[in-house]
């Protein structure tokens, strides 16, 4: 956000207009974002043409403005908003805009629509306020349990790229902590000829 930078994304951010959502957080996170963006994408239901509530999509949670697309606009004023929030479940600032706009996306998707939290389910932070309003249909990757935030996004970047879709639970009764998994196998290099 200096002023000095001069790189599309954060002459985006400045602009009147400002920068998508998804590529801000993918620039802050880094591989982590990444990784459940491009899974999410590339396996989350896209609403109909003609029927914009009929397919789940993907949503984003923010520390201050609750679910919101990825191809959401913000400006580097939101993005100091959401700095300035801290992402626990009992902070209201936090805690009543992700109410408020996960029970319109429950009402919007309807029973049929399963949810699949791509966050950290061993943290209360997301599980606490989304449980409550999504209940059994709230889900994740089995895969995800013992693994950190880069094991996470790495191994969603690779599952993303093979076209496999990962097994989905319930985060209802399921165990969220357990043994660290093997480390991920490196990635082959691919040469690229210009």
């Amino acid at each position: 956000m200096s002023p000095k930078a001069q790189f599309a994304l954060a002459m985006e951010l400045t602009s009147r207009r400002g920068a998508m959502l998804g590529d801000v957080f993918m620039f802050v996170s880094g591989l982590y974002f990444r990784g459940k963006l491009t899974y999410a994408l590339r396996f989350a239901a896209p609403p109909e043409r003609d029927n914009p509530v009929v397919g789940c999509g993907v949503h984003i949670i923010t520390p201050t403005a609750g679910l919101r697309s990825p191809d959401t606009f913000v400006t580097h004023r939101a993005l100091r908003r959401f700095a300035e929030g801290d992402i626990h479940q009992d902070n209201a600032k936090y805690r009543r805009p992700l109410e408020r706009s996960a029970r319109v996306l429950q009402r919007e998707i309807g029973p049929e629509c399963d949810v699949v939290l791509l966050g950290s389910i061993a943290s209360p932070k997301y599980v606490d306020v989304l449980l409550g309003i999504f209940g059994e249909r709230l889900r994740f990757p089995i895969v995800f349990v013992g693994r950190g935030d880069m094991s996470r996004g790495g191994l969603l970047l690779r599952k993303a790229r093979e076209a496999v879709e990962l097994d989905y639970v319930p985060v209802r009764g399921a165990v969220l902590h357990g043994a660290r998994p093997p480390k991920l196998p490196p990635l082959k290099s691919v040469a690229r000829c210009f």
